[in-house]
């Protein structure tokens, strides 16, 4: 099979490599092929070309079989549904902050009263205290900071927390854990602070998306021992002696999205859905109870 005569006889050598000897042919153009260019088909092999040719035939033959079908009235031909991408992109959290930082932008203008509008302390929903009745203060809050230091921290961790967290949840529910966390963080200023003190910031929003990604994160099986640490370095810190921070928000901010998280976390099932969103509103209303008693408390 080495003689000269089957060396000078290119058709013992694949038409695509000249340099490769093969004794195989192509079922169809019946050209030498090398084991590379060899598509098994069901009787022998087949070659690149003519196996393109073979896909290209049999596309022509299905679109002419579905026109047919189209004209035939005795002949059903499913709908295709089209499929819509799951759009990934943390677009609320890059809404949160850019309202954030607008915000604080306005507060750098000299004489701007957006902090004081702004700001929240427990005699603005304490109706008792005599002071204007202005419960929105207990969201607003999350958007005024007191220095650029503040919401620069604030924002990165926002960001970097939002990146995962946001596509895991969806962004309605992005946007109802962020907002309920700092509900829940104001209420716990109004409830053990002083009602004259006024706080400023959105570290207790961010600290119950850090507890509802912990809560989360153990539910689904991800690794929460990075998390479970942040957590702790940034208690550690809000504790520490002679520090400007509201630990009552952090540490209510942090309970309320963990409770929030179990509650996502338990109710991820599309037919739970509504179980979901009435446990989220009693959340909301035991957060509620807890300012009404504070103001019993302080009547008595």
């Amino acid at each position: 099979m080495t003689s000269a005569e089957f060396t000078r006889n290119r058709e013992n050598y694949c038409y695509r490599h000249p340099d490769r000897q093969s004794f195989v042919l192509c079922q169809r153009c019946l050209r030498t092929i090398c084991a590379e260019c060899q598509t098994p088909a069901p009787v022998g092999v087949i070659c690149p070309e003519c196996m393109a040719q073979h896909g290209k035939d049999a596309a022509a033959s299905q679109r002419a079989a579905r026109a047919g079908s189209a004209r035939s009235a005795r002949t059903w031909v499913p709908r295709r549904r089209t499929a819509t991408a799951y759009d990934t992109r943390p677009l609320a959290t890059y809404t949160i902050i850019a309202i954030t930082v607008v915000v604080y932008l306005t507060q750098l203008i000299p004489g701007s009263p957006v902090a004081a509008w702004l700001q929240l302390a427990g005699v603005y929903v304490m109706p008792v205290s005599g002071a204007p009745f202005q419960p929105w203060r207990m969201l607003t809050v999350l958007f005024v900071h007191e220095s650029i230091l503040h919401v620069g921290f604030n924002m990165l961790a926002l960001w970097m927390i939002g990146q995962s967290l946001e596509p895991l949840l969806g962004r309605w529910r992005f946007v109802t854990l962020y907002l309920l966390s700092g509900f829940g963080a104001s209420a716990a200023v109004v409830a053990f602070s002083s009602p004259l003190q006024p706080v400023v910031g959105a570290s207790g929003a961010i600290f119950g998306l850090f507890g509802a990604l912990l809560i989360i994160g153990r539910h689904i099986g991800a690794p929460i021992g990075g998390i479970a640490v942040v957590i702790g370095i940034n208690l550690v810190f809000t504790f520490l002696p002679g520090t400007n921070i509201a630990w009552q928000a952090h540490v209510g901010g942090l309970i309320t999205g963990a409770v929030a998280g179990l509650i996502f976390a338990r109710t991820r099932s599309p037919r739970r859905r509504a179980l979901q969103v009435w446990l989220l509103v009693a959340l909301f209303a035991a957060l509620c109870a807890v300012v009404v008693v504070t103001n019993l408390v302080l009547v008595r």
